[in-house]
Formats: C-alpha cells, structure tokens, sequence
C-alpha cells in the first residue's frame, strides 16, 4: 500500500523521540502489509512507551495514527502479546 499521509508526532518531542515514535508506526504497518517479526515490534512498543507512558497519551497517539492510516496499534500489541509464533502479521 502506498501512504499519503504523515505520521502523528509531536513537533516538542525529541528527535531521539521521535524516531521511537516512527519506528512503531512503521513496525505497525508491517504487521498490517507483510509482517513483523514478533520480539522486534514488542522492543519497539516498549521504547514507544519511553516516549509516550501514559495509556491515555498513547491511546490519543493511537487514535490519530489509525484515522490516517487505517492500521491498529492496540490490534498489533494485543497480537503480539497473545501470540507465541515468531512472527506477526494481521
């Protein structure tokens, strides 16, 4: 699928932040369009969760990212979470 939109980011955020932000976005969308290896995109939830702790923060983040893209962050973490195969794909 090609994208024709931007990524939700906070322009206060940390370039170092940002670029954990980014890397979940597209780890999401892998999962989404071929798939992802399983403990790789739960090490990128997790530095995800540096950047953005709270669950209403990330549920906010979460929210607009899936207006613009169609792709569920909670459906790819609760994926990842209950599954035990190596990789993920939705």
């Amino acid at each position: 699928m090609e994208k024709s939109y931007s990524y939700p980011i906070d322009l206060e955020w940390s370039r170092a932040e940002m670029v954990q932000v980014i890397d979940l976005w597209r780890a999401v969308e892998l999962a989404y369009e071929t798939g992802i290896n399983r403990e790789e995109f739960l090490t990128k939830y997790q530095a995800f969760k540096q950047v953005i702790p709270a669950t209403g923060e990330e549920k906010k983040w979460s929210r607009e990212f899936q207006q613009l893209s169609s792709y569920s962050l909670y459906t790819v973490v609760q994926e990842a979470k209950k599954s035990t195969k190596k990789n993920i794909r939705l």
